[in-house]
């Protein structure tokens, strides 16, 4: 199958049996008050789900969903040649997502409706940001991490990953690691080969470079979203990185 499989459906209300042969992401875009769902052997279970809400299944999941309500959905299905990439295997288990979406790939599933209207670089980068926004959630120790020895050390990346809008202090970083700061800002760098401030300006500067590719939000609501208060310091720090601003960046 391809990298990535999006389609938009229109269901009456009623449901029934179903049956994914990859990972799959189902959005829903209306509410669905009603909705029950199974998960395997699982019985059905009341499981009200609004707009945007959704699930994230593993391949080969079966089941039975039921709505009393017509339904309009998305699924996004990942391909396994994509997931390899990542180091994740199509037949990947683990355990089902039902309910909230995670903003950053509920933004990338609906966009991937139409990433066939752009270019080849367009698609590529949408494929990936999905891939990597789903290994994030679905693998407790996300492969960027897989070198790091000390478990305090990945809690902290997973943290920071989780929280790059959020005002991410070297008190806190050093908290969770329980560590003094003086021993947690030298531990870290001897580990990842930068300061903590560097790597999390490099990773929200990363995610800022794919929702400038695969979204349409706004250049200053971007920088909110990875954590920049101050639009013009995120420029500043996103030309020195890219060689070019973020609105340069989202036209090439």
């Amino acid at each position: 199958m391809p990298d990535v499989v999006s389609e938009k459906s229109f269901l009456p209300a009623g449901g029934g049996a179903y049956s994914l042969p990859s990972l799959t992401l189902g959005i829903f875009l209306n509410d669905q008050p009603s909705h029950r769902i199974s998960h395997g052997s699982d019985s059905a279970l009341h499981s009200p789900l609004k707009k945007h809400q959704g699930w994230l299944l593993p391949a080969g999941s079966e089941g039975v969903c039921e709505y009393d309500d017509d339904l309009e959905f998305v699924t996004v299905s990942l391909g396994e040649r994509l997931l390899d990439e990542f180091g994740v295997s199509a037949s990947e288990d683990f355990q089902a997502i039902i309910g909230d979406i995670d903003p950053v790939l509920l933004s990338l599933s609906l966009n991937a409706l139409t990433s066939g209207e752009g270019g080849s670089l367009y698609r590529e980068t949408m494929s990936r940001a999905l891939a990597a926004q789903v290994v994030q959630l679905i693998k407790p120790e996300p492969a960027s991490h897989a070198g790091i020895e000390d478990r305090r050390l990945r809690r902290v990346l997973d943290y920071i990953h989780d929280n790059l809008a959020e005002d991410l202090t070297l008190a806190a970083m050093a908290d969770l690691a329980a560590m003094s700061g003086t021993h947690f800002s030298k531990a870290f760098k001897k580990e990842i080969g930068v300061s903590p401030l560097q790597y999390v300006i490099g990773a929200r500067l990363d995610l800022a470079s794919v929702l400038l590719q695969t979204t349409r939000f706004s250049v200053s609501e971007i920088a909110w979203r990875v954590g920049y208060q101050d639009v013009s310091r995120f420029s500043q720090h996103f030309k020195r990185k890219f060689g070019m601003t973020p609105a340069s960046y989202r036209q090439r």
